[in-house]
């Protein structure tokens, strides 16, 4: 009996701090988003893709991660595919894209030692703010294979208007 009351005392204690710090809204808003500030004023939304990329001879997998992104009074959006693997392209590479089913190609840039690719502009967001689902698809190398990441984008359109506001620019 008193394990029943020590539960519910935890139970209520957790909803009290959920509701004093307002975070029981913005989950409910944002679905699986994690949001995001740097100390240089990036401000960031990232997503976890709904499938897992195997790595190191198979024995590890993980889930590529979508981010949109400002900084803090630039006008200016990024959005970026953080890898655990390295794609042997150096500056561009050809994205293979489908949003809701529609399916074309991007030039995206390679960040950080290859692990990240980048595509810069509002229209890169633009372009997600009404989509139920996007998948990328990309060559690791020219003997390495594909990868390929699924979002589902549940979401999407209030983390953009959440990060806008932090950034205190317009969304897309």
């Amino acid at each position: 009996m008193s394990l029943f009351f020590e539960t519910g005392r935890a139970v209520v204690l957790t909803l009290v701090l959920a509701f004093a710090c307002n975070l029981a809204p913005a989950d409910a808003i944002a679905g699986d988003w994690r949001f995001g500030t740097a100390d240089d004023g990036l401000v960031t939304a990232s997503l976890h893709a709904t499938n897992k990329l195997i790595t190191g001879g198979g024995a590890l997998s993980y889930s590529p991660v979508l981010t949109i992104a400002c900084r803090a009074g630039e006008p200016r959006w990024t959005e970026w595919l953080q890898l655990n693997d390295a794609v042997s392209a150096s500056r561009k590479i050809t994205m293979s894209v489908a949003v809701d089913g529609d399916k074309f190609d991007e030039s995206w840039s390679v960040g950080s030692r290859g692990r990240m690719l980048v595509l810069d502009g509002a229209d890169a967001i633009k372009r997600l703010v009404s989509a139920s689902r996007l998948s990328l698809s990309w060559r690791f190398g020219l003997l390495s294979g594909r990868g390929q990441a699924d979002f589902d984008l549940a979401g999407f359109e209030e983390a953009v208007e959440q990060i806008a506001g932090n950034c205190h620019i317009d969304p897309p």
